[in-house]
């Protein structure tokens, strides 16, 4: 792109100025022409269409009347003052309401005038009305501007004091986008590129995302930009994947020895499943390829994952190397080395486990014996990122709930080893294919997509408030059969005191229903001390409680086979993929195992699809898709990853299409050009050091 116009300071736009300017900074981040150029249009409206007063209703996002204002006054007083117009047509009468600009509004409208009216219909004690609507004289200009499709643009209340509503917004756009016309710029994508999929070029897509002509040429206009986007955007992760295989060297695990053989021949605690088998054997042709291993391994909860993670370490061993593996919590390590240390018993494998609480002596004893190379496997949280942990040969890195990482923290492994050590990322939360494309687009993706033999579907129930009694009698029924309860209150903040209290009021109306001997009840929340935390969860473990009752501190980490029924309080307040992660919880033994959503009556129309949703399936990929339609990518991914799913157009939930066909002319750009350099992709080079300015590329693991 040419720098010169793009890169005009805000304050220079035609009807900006110093003022303006601060604000769109402050309150858009908008700092340049480009900047302005690219704060796209979240909607478009149709303004050729005039509504008749009786016709409108609340079910309509906006509509554009043309009256006369018959009646004015201002009502209320300070903080509860508003300013009321009537508008009159020939079919009926309405109300504009503005609360801010009284003054300057009171000064605009003049009685017996003809204006055009343009906003949102809402319901006022069963009226219809239209609060702070755009207002405009008529005019033989006005009339001819409103018969083409107007586009709507995000703003703020700071920004309308600055008279820049979304009309104002709109107004500036347009003048910069003007200038493109006395001001070329350079395309930004490949001619050959342009040509193959009949693109339109980039100053047409840019002036039509934000003046279409028609409604052909905006769908144009939105697919260049959105194509434009997604290429870069796959463009970045395959390069740097392309870059990390040809700079770093992998440690080759060239042979499956006895570690592994004895394992797999007498240990195995069930037969693997056919995608254990398969993700297995992906893993062994990254390690013995020569390469860097970096490999995101997603799985359902209880899919076996920990099982693959264990045999692949068991690989390292049997090349003369150590592993490790890194948990978010203290609770989840501790569980991880006690499943892991179980399983290998019989064999002569040395485990160590390093979390926070770790004691000194024990701390000092464990760093000798992996400098040494005695200690073979090390089980660890954030305590394994210390300068002080040296391995003597670290060959493999497995990072667990691997977003609950930072990029500069997982790459504080590299250094653990001359080379870098081979990495296996896993999640439990499994991530719709477009956002796997997005965030791990330079990782190589494997999929545990099968259940172990013999754990029986988890059958999902909504219950309200009302109907509590009856979950308190089934609660008691399982009780009988020897089985375990959990019920879980949300905690969004650890401070938050009302959400203590609904905790803590409901242990109080646990213990009246549930009264000792017959029932005793554990109670988890971030607030306590670790070491009381731990003290409740194992009483819960050793089946010495029947009921735990604690907050989200639960989701991740807690193995208990006998435990049969999940409640989850407030469900509604609850994300999708946070209820899918609780479901996990329970289902783990042979017995049919309950999930019980309690809400009450008042459910938006988003917490109802997500209760749905959860009652429907236990597939948790499908649950992701739904839980990316609602949330968006930025939110699923975690906020270490958010930045590189900062998009501008594209919607990861709705252009899984236009990702696919980016990703494969991406890739095919650089088979045929890794290093950028032939002449027809100067554009490439150029754009790509133009985007790095922009955001950083948080999906690396290096």
């Amino acid at each position: 792109m040419n720098t010169n116009y793009l890169d005009t300071p805000i304050e220079y736009i035609k009807g900006v100025g110093p003022q303006r300017a601060d604000a769109l900074k402050t309150e858009l981040h908008i700092f340049s022409a480009e900047d302005l150029i690219k704060h796209y249009p979240y909607r478009y409206v149709d303004r050729t269409k005039f509504y008749k007063v009786r016709e409108i209703n609340a079910d309509i996002p906006y509509v554009q009347v043309m009256g006369k204002i018959i009646d004015m006054r201002t009502v209320g007083e300070k903080r509860a003052k508003r300013f009321i117009a009537t508008l009159k047509d020939e079919t009926g009468e309405v109300e504009l309401v503005w609360f801010q600009g009284i003054r300057w509004i009171e000064e605009k409208i003049k009685y017996h005038t003809t204006y055009i009216i343009f906003g949102r219909p809402n319901i006022y004690n069963g009226k219809i009305n239209l609060p702070h609507p755009e207002i405009e004289e008529k005019n033989e200009e006005n009339t001819t501007l409103a018969s083409a499709w107007q586009a709507l643009y995000n703003t703020t209340e700071k920004l309308k004091f600055k008279g820049l509503d979304s009309k104002g917004v709109g107004r500036i756009i347009k003048t910069a986008v003007s200038g493109l016309a006395t001001h070329p710029i350079e395309e930004t994508i490949p001619k050959t590129i342009i040509q193959e999929l009949k693109l339109l070029d980039i100053s047409s897509a840019l002036k039509n995302i934000h003046i279409p002509a028609n409604a052909d040429l905006l769908k144009h206009a939105e697919y260049r930009l959105k194509f434009e986007e997604l290429f870069y955007v796959q463009l970045k992760l395959l390069r740097s994947k392309l870059i990390r295989q040809k700079t770093y060297a992998g440690f080759q695990f060239s042979k499956v020895g006895d570690y592994f053989n004895n394992f797999y021949n007498n240990h195995l605690p069930f037969p693997l499943t056919n995608a254990q088998k398969r993700v297995i054997k992906e893993i062994r042709v990254d390690m013995g390829s020569g390469k860097q291993m970096n490999r995101l391994l997603q799985g359902d909860v209880g899919s076996g994952k920990t099982l693959v993670a264990l045999m692949t370490m068991l690989i390292a061993l049997d090349n003369g190397f150590q592993a490790c593996l890194i948990a978010p919590t203290e609770i989840l390590a501790q569980q991880h080395f006690q499943t892991l240390s179980q399983l290998l018993q019989p064999m002569n494998i040395k485990i160590g486990l390093l979390i926070g609480s770790s004691k000194t002596k024990a701390r000092k004893e464990l760093h000798e014996l992996l400098r040494n190379g005695e200690m073979h496997l090390l089980i660890g949280t954030h305590a394994l990122l210390e300068d002080e942990v040296q391995f003597q040969n670290l060959g493999l890195v497995v990072i667990d709930e691997q977003h609950r990482f930072g990029v500069a923290q997982r790459a504080q492994m590299w250094k653990k080893n001359t080379q870098p050590p081979h990495v296996l990322v896993m999640t439990a939360t499994p991530i719709p294919r477009t956002l796997a494309m997005t965030l791990y687009g330079d990782l190589d993706v494997s999929v545990i997509d099968e259940m172990p033999p013999g754990r029986k579907p988890i059958q999902t129930i909504h219950r309200f408030d009302s109907q509590r009694l009856k979950v308190f009698a089934f609660i008691k029924e399982e009780i009988q059969k020897g089985r375990q309860i959990y019920v879980v209150y949300p905690l969004i903040e650890e401070s938050e005191k009302l959400d203590l209290k609904n905790l803590m009021e409901g242990y109080e109306s646990m213990v009246r229903e549930f009264p000792l001997p017959n029932y005793r009840i554990s109670i988890v929340h971030g607030k306590m001390k670790p070491a009381d935390k731990d003290f409740e969860m194992q009483r819960f473990v050793k089946g010495e409680t029947q009921i735990m009752i604690a907050t989200t501190v639960i989701e991740v980490g807690v193995n208990v086979p006998n435990a049969s029924v999940m409640i989850i309080e407030n469900a509604e307040r609850f994300g999708l993929s946070q209820l899918h992660q609780l479901r996990g919880r329970v289902g783990r033994g042979a017995e049919k195992s309950y999930c019980i959503l309690m809400s009450s009556y008042k459910l938006s129309t988003e917490a109802k699809t997500r209760i749905e949703t959860m009652v429907r399936t236990v597939d948790g990929f499908e649950i992701a898709e739904v839980d990316l339609r609602l949330r968006g990518p930025g939110d699923i991914s975690g906020t270490q990853q958010s930045g590189l799913v900062d998009l501008r157009l594209a919607d990861l939930a709705k252009d899984a299409h236009i990702l696919q066909q980016a990703r494969n002319i991406a890739s095919e750009l650089l088979s045929t050009d890794p290093n950028l350099e032939k002449p027809e992709h100067k554009c490439v080079v150029i754009n790509l050091k133009r985007l790095r300015k922009d955001r950083p590329n948080w999906s690396r693991i290096s």
